[in-house]
């Protein structure tokens, strides 16, 4: 049973504090959308799917109730008020992209499917669109570790790096689990698959500096879920991989473009590099709904930039150098020649072949 990190229901939403983790599991309150925005800017929430669910379901709660049932008494102010609100909650982590796919998922439904209704009908179709983003993101997961698992254990199997039906050794970065998602997550959904049917060895999580998500949430999710999981520094992958440990990595990814190139937590172009140098499979896991296809290229992702206090303190206690500059990107983009293949929650394809799902993502968004 994976972790509950996102609980809603009867219209109300609360979120595990992920800033309070490993140490505390508190869950707080979200009860509009400019506290949605909050939690996701101070990463008391993160995780690309994570983001756009706690930013549907905040939209949920406010659309229900009474304040803002007066402010939207026809389609034209209901439009308006949306449009300001998801522009609100896209401007809190702008390189993820499933706060803006969410939006224009429903800008589109509100155009077509919902045009007909009057104001009443409308709120509430938006409401139960938005209320069944979260189940949708954990069938979603699901499937993704399912096929994840299927094409990770064909890759290893073909090379070689493990005899058919052992167990095999995944590395991981920053966090792709029930703490990212809805549930049972993305790339830490693929390593679940492969614990339930005994096909897994060991996984290796990174610390993932500077904000340290693998070591704090990554871990948890670990322990809490008794898999067979060791912790090991970024620096440590280079010799984790060239000592045999390491047969496969799987990991996540914030917006994922029409060529292939993927953006994710700062350190994945890396450990990217050091597979192909390995020769060890690197996987990237995540919904079909993380893809945009608006970007040919991986230059043209905006990559968000952080405070520097978390570069340069530990729990609040500086550690750099004071004087020196600090650089803080938290994110990189990997090309797509150096992953093996994209699994999504429809299927698995090769990174040269994301152009591929752009049909399966209209229907997806139709």
């Amino acid at each position: 049973m994976s972790l509950e990190a996102i609980r809603y229901a009867n219209g109300e939403l609360s979120i595990i504090d992920q800033l309070l983790l490993p140490h505390q599991t508190v869950y707080i309150r979200i009860a509009s959308c400019e506290e949605a925005w909050s939690a996701i800017k101070r990463m008391q929430v993160r995780g690309a799917p994570a983001i756009g669910i706690v930013g549907s379901l905040a939209m949920a709660v406010e659309l229900k109730s009474p304040d803002t049932l007066s402010q939207v008494d026809s389609s034209a102010k209901l439009s308006a008020w949306l449009g300001a609100k998801w522009d609100r909650l896209v401007s809190a982590r702008p390189t993820a992209v499933n706060l803006q796919d969410s939006r224009e998922r429903m800008f589109r439904l509100l155009s077509t499917d919902w045009s007909a209704m009057d104001v009443a009908g409308q709120r509430l179709a938006a409401v139960e669109w938005l209320e069944s983003q979260l189940e949708q993101d954990v069938r979603s997961c699901r499937a993704i570790g399912e096929a994840g698992a299927n094409a990770l254990l064909q890759s290893v199997e073909e090379r070689g790096l493990v005899p058919p039906g052992g167990q095999v050794n995944v590395l991981t970065h920053c966090n792709t689990g029930s703490l990212a998602t809805g549930g049972y997550g993305t790339a830490l959904g693929v390593v679940r698959s492969l614990h339930n049917r005994g096909r897994l060895g060991r996984i290796f999580c990174t610390e993932t500096r500077p904000y340290n998500q693998g070591a704090r949430l990554t871990a948890y999710e670990i322990v809490a879920d008794g898999l067979p999981g060791t912790l090991i520094c970024d620096s440590m992958v280079a010799a984790a991989m060239a000592s045999g440990r390491v047969h496969a990595v799987v990991l996540g990814a914030d917006r994922i473009v029409s060529n292939g190139d993927t953006a994710n937590k700062i350190g994945t172009y890396q450990i990217a590099v050091l597979a192909r140098h390995h020769s060890i499979p690197f996987f990237v896991a995540a919904p079909l709904t993380s893809i945009d296809f608006s970007m040919r290229t991986g230059s043209e992702i905006v990559i968000e930039e952080r405070p520097s206090d978390e570069l340069a303190c530990v729990a609040g206690q500086r550690i750099a150098c004071r004087g020196i500059d600090i650089w803080n990107p938290a994110f990189d983009v990997t090309p797509a020649e150096l992953i093996t293949a994209i699994v999504t929650d429809t299927g698995v394809v090769p990174p040269n072949n994301v152009a591929a799902l752009a049909k399966k993502l209209g229907a997806e968004q139709g």
